[in-house]
């Protein structure tokens, strides 16, 4: 079986890219060794259709599952009608994404997370003549969110929360061990 992860960087130890249509590469996994290859994403700076243009490119490559930050409408309209399946909320590394998907600590996502353009700074009502609400201090008001969106959002703080306190652990050893 095939994973592909969206990174910003091109190996295992490469960050995971919050965005599935404009993420710079991918990263495609056999689970089982940790063997890979690394994907240029030819389609992050397209004009339009870049969350579509991917999911093909991923679906093509023979990918179950991609794990990824962040997935619209039509990539996962996409990679869904190709029987791929979307997990999202994966932060920290590949390598520990991977890791999360094959200790069952992140699971498929039955839909997409954020709108259509999200990657493009549009998809949060800005953008496409949609103009902006304000809230009593100029600031533009948050859109409404979906419950899938906050428990996303939860995971996500979740799992940010624990490599924090896991960097934690690691500064305290390394200032142990350097005295």
């Amino acid at each position: 079986m095939k994973i592909a992860v969206s990174a910003d960087g091109p190996g295992l130890e490469a960050g995971v890219d919050p965005r599935f249509g404009r993420c710079r590469y991918f990263i495609v996994v056999d689970p089982e060794t940790m063997q890979f290859e690394t994907l240029e994403n030819t389609s992050a700076m397209a004009t339009g259709g870049a969350g579509i243009g991917t999911a093909q490119i991923i679906a093509n490559k023979g990918v179950k599952v991609v794990l990824t930050g962040n997935c619209g409408p039509n990539a996962y309209q996409t990679l869904s009608a190709a029987g791929v399946q979307v997990i999202t909320g994966a932060t920290g590394t590949v390598k520990e994404a991977v890791e999360a998907y094959k200790d069952g600590r992140i699971k498929p996502t039955a839909q997409s997370n954020v709108p259509s353009h999200f990657g493009t700074g549009q998809g949060m009502g800005m953008g496409r003549g949609m103009g902006m609400r304000r809230t009593g201090m100029g600031m533009p008001a948050p859109p409404p969110m979906s419950n899938a969106a906050v428990e996303t959002l939860t995971e996500q703080l979740r799992s940010l929360n624990l490599q924090l306190q896991k960097l934690n652990e690691r500064i305290s050893e390394l200032e142990r061990k350097r005295r």
